[in-house]
């Protein structure tokens, strides 16, 4: 399964070393000498025809011969987030055998349990179509097998449990209507922006036909949910539903990408949570569980996680941790839908949960901040200590706070000129006007204040500069869920950035940097003076102390135009190695903000519409 590759050998997050750091893993560790090995097995045809379309199969059979050498890559760019190269063949058709071989002996009761380290992973595969990273549905492939070709094991109930951070969009179509599979997927959705992106994911697909009820999808509102929040979801829906249905089986689609420091997820479930919420499960279907490998991109985390499952099926002492903390509100807001849309299904939901139990929450998922930067560990009580300089008071008049004061500083550095660079949504003009005279335009999600002086840009230019565009974080509180626009700080001829250069004030530039770093009132000292102007064009960058806490507090000098400096506001480059890392998220922007980005390059005669999603694309799925 390791021959499964990209064609032209770039990074992608699910890649061979996925399943060898979990083999390291758990061989360092004693594990596989007290289990039962197998060797993988392909799976038969009439297997995957139970669950995939004749087409689909022939494809995916054939794909890695050489026939396919000169269509594999425009086949494998039509479809979504999907590569393929000489050895995808063989490794799909692995990945589904070794999932049926491991569910047939459980269900045989020659083993206890079993885990399928397979790859490629298979719950977005389609009935007609690979897709998001996933070339066939493993897990479906192998309910169907105990269900319909073994009938004689008695397995007529199957549980599917799917713990992946994406939705398992194509499980979910596969068993629509058949009662015979409980199929229960908690995801992040953030209302159908995170991938899948779509609305198939929500609380309110139950099912139709006789499988009306036997479909639970628990979707939560934002990233960063943790312990805390899936063991209330397994408390308080899973368990409950499980007890009911007495399922004979349970499969387990064990994505581990809603692990902490992964960098697709953005959650924060532990190896010990994890080894919790299998642990409950294992109550359920005389133990008799399979796991079959999904997502996760951190290989840590995946390592860690799964050693952590292989304890609890050998019954070893769990491994250490703790879920003390509480559920954000959002999860039991979310929790309380889904059992009352179920209920009339699963009466033993039926009951509305304690204000007792409910009242037990973690702080919001989102600190309080009116711009793209939020911090994690920022909390709006501290950030007068953060910014360390006082605030000026403000009047009111007419719906519209001013300065009641001026300041010195303002007038000095009202008669500096800078050029500030964007390459985010400040690209487009209408979106960065928001920053000088206040106010907000489609997809913002609150208005910005704007800056004291609000005379528009004296000049607006472009420019390309070698440096990287990527995008991260899971969220910003002006955009909502997507990533967001970030530079690399380091100068690399290998990459072209487009950016748009503001003609303004230093003034003006030091209320923008505080509308993007923390919140929008004036300050008695500037951030940013001339002293840092001279320093800057030495150092090349200037990292903000005052800004530590916010995304964008490292000021770049790239040059002078008309004997002007241009500055942009970036990430420091430490906070780039933690996004290489996956201590921060890599996350592609969603359509409100892209749009921006879109307008701004069009407007500005940069790029087609069609050149500037490609820009974009590029710049959200290379490698960093």
């Amino acid at each position: 399964m390791c021959k499964h590759n990209t064609p032209d050998g770039d990074y992608h997050p699910e890649n061979p070393n996925r399943i060898k750091a979990i083999w390291n893993k758990l061989q360092a560790a004693g594990i596989p000498q007290r289990c039962v090995v197998l060797n993988a097995k392909e799976a038969k045809d009439k297997n995957l025809l139970s669950v995939h379309t004749e087409n689909h199969v022939n494809l995916i059979k054939n794909i890695s011969s050489k026939q396919f050498d000169s269509r594999r890559d425009r086949i494998a760019s039509k479809l979504n987030s999907i590569y393929l190269n000489e050895g995808s063949s063989e490794a799909a058709y692995l990945a589904a055998g070794s999932v049926i071989e491991v569910a047939e002996r459980v269900a045989e009761g020659e083993l206890n349990s079993a885990f399928a380290i397979v790859r490629p992973p298979g719950h977005h595969a389609e009935p007609d179509e690979a897709m998001g990273f996933c070339l066939y549905n493993n897990v479906a492939v192998a309910a169907s097998f105990l269900l319909n070709e073994r009938p004689e094991l008695g397995i007529n109930k199957i549980l599917i449990v799917d713990w992946d951070v994406h939705h398992g969009n194509s499980t979910q179509k596969m068993f629509w209507k058949d009662p015979r599979v409980l199929f229960f997927s908690v995801h992040r959705h953030e209302f159908g922006t995170f991938y899948p992106a779509n609305d198939d994911g929500f609380y309110t697909m139950i099912g139709e036909g006789p499988g009306l009820g036997y479909n639970i999808n628990v979707p939560w509102e934002n990233g960063r949910c943790g312990d805390a929040d899936y063991l209330a979801v397994w408390d308080h829906i899973l368990l409950p539903v499980a007890k009911d249905f007495g399922p004979d089986i349970i499969i387990i689609s064990a994505g581990f990408d809603a692990a902490a420091g992964d960098p697709l997820g953005g959650c924060r479930v532990t190896p010990y949570g994890y080894s919790v919420m299998l642990k409950k499960l294992m109550d359920f279907a005389q133990g008799k569980i399979v796991l079959a490998l999904e997502g996760g991109y951190n290989l840590g985390s995946i390592s860690n996680s799964v050693f952590a499952c292989m304890n609890v099926l050998l019954e070893d002492k769990p491994v250490a941790g703790s879920s003390e903390a509480y559920p954000f509100e959002s999860t039991w807001r979310v929790i309380q839908a889904v059992r009352k849309k179920i209920s009339a299904f699963w009466p033993t939901l039926a009951d509305e949960l304690p204000t007792k139990l409910t009242s037990l929450k973690a702080p919001p998922a989102h600190m309080i901040s009116s711009s793209d930067s939020e911090d994690e560990d920022t909390k709006v009580e501290t950030l007068e200590a953060v910014l360390q300089v006082a605030l000026s008071k403000l009047k009111v008049d007419d719906g519209h706070a001013e300065l009641g004061t001026a300041t010195p500083w303002r007038s000095e550095l009202s008669k500096v000129d800078v050029f500030y660079a964007s390459f985010g949504s400040n690209m487009w003009k209408s979106r960065f006007l928001c920053y000088i005279e206040g106010g907000q335009v489609e997809g913002m999600q609150k208005p910005c204040s704007g800056s004291k002086d609000r005379n528009p840009p004296k000049e607006i230019l472009w420019k390309t500069f070698p440096h990287r565009l990527f995008f991260g974080r899971d969220s910003s509180h002006t955009w909502g869920p997507g990533g967001v626009a970030f530079l690399n700080p380091e100068c690399d001829c290998r990459h072209k950035a487009y950016l748009c250069l503001y003609r303004i004030t230093l003034e003006q530039f030091n209320d923008v940097l505080l509308q993007e770093n923390v919140y929008s009132d004036d300050v008695s000292s500037p951030l940013f003076d001339t002293n840092d102007l001279n320093s800057v064009a030495n150092k090349k960058a200037v990292s903000l102390e005052a800004l530590k806490n916010g995304w964008y507090h490292n000021v770049v000098y790239l040059g002078k135009e008309h004997g002007i400096p241009i500055l942009t506001m970036t990430c420091s480059l430490s906070a780039v190695g933690k996004f290489k890392s996956g201590e921060f998220p890599l996350r592609a922007p969603a359509p409100a903000y892209t749009n921006t980005l879109i307008k701004g390059l069009v407007e500005g005669k940069q790029l087609s519409e069609e050149e500037a999603k490609a820009y974009i694309h590029e710049a959200s799925t290379k490698r960093l």
